[in-house]
């Protein structure tokens, strides 16, 4: 299981996340409700934080505590879940595929090993 599927699972319940990051029931709750973060419900409805959640929290905390107001809060999430939208979203052009693929095969050649992506990809581009 990856790092950051682990990172994402909800486990931690409401009174734990209130221990670690020493805000109210109160607080998180406004703080979902200006959508900085949106705990998993469970069936009975009660909320499951990640570790993601829980990092989100203190971040926040940290900014408010420099005297920050919620609006620039806000603003600054939205930018950051923006950089890491158009980050995800960023597709690879043939070209710069076939340029990592032929640099693969250069380095795999100066230490006379095969690419591990060579025997795979072989299949579909003869001039690999």
């Amino acid at each position: 299981m990856s790092s950051e599927i682990r990172r994402t699972m909800p486990l931690l319940s409401m009174s734990i996340v209130m221990q670690l990051t020493d805000l109210t029931a109160r607080q998180i709750r406004y703080y979902e409700e200006h959508n900085l973060i949106q705990p998993h419900r469970t069936a009975g409805n009660r909320r499951m934080f990640s570790l993601n959640d829980v990092d989100i929290l203190l971040e926040v905390k940290d900014i408010l505590e420099q005297g920050v107001n919620m609006a620039e809060v806000k603003r600054v999430f939205a930018k950051k879940n923006e950089s890491a939208t158009k980050a995800a979203n960023k597709e690879i052009s043939d070209s710069e595929l076939r340029e990592i693929m032929r640099e693969e095969r250069r380095q795999a050649n100066r230490m006379q090993k095969t690419s591990i992506r060579q025997g795979d990809l072989s299949r579909f581009n003869r001039n690999v």
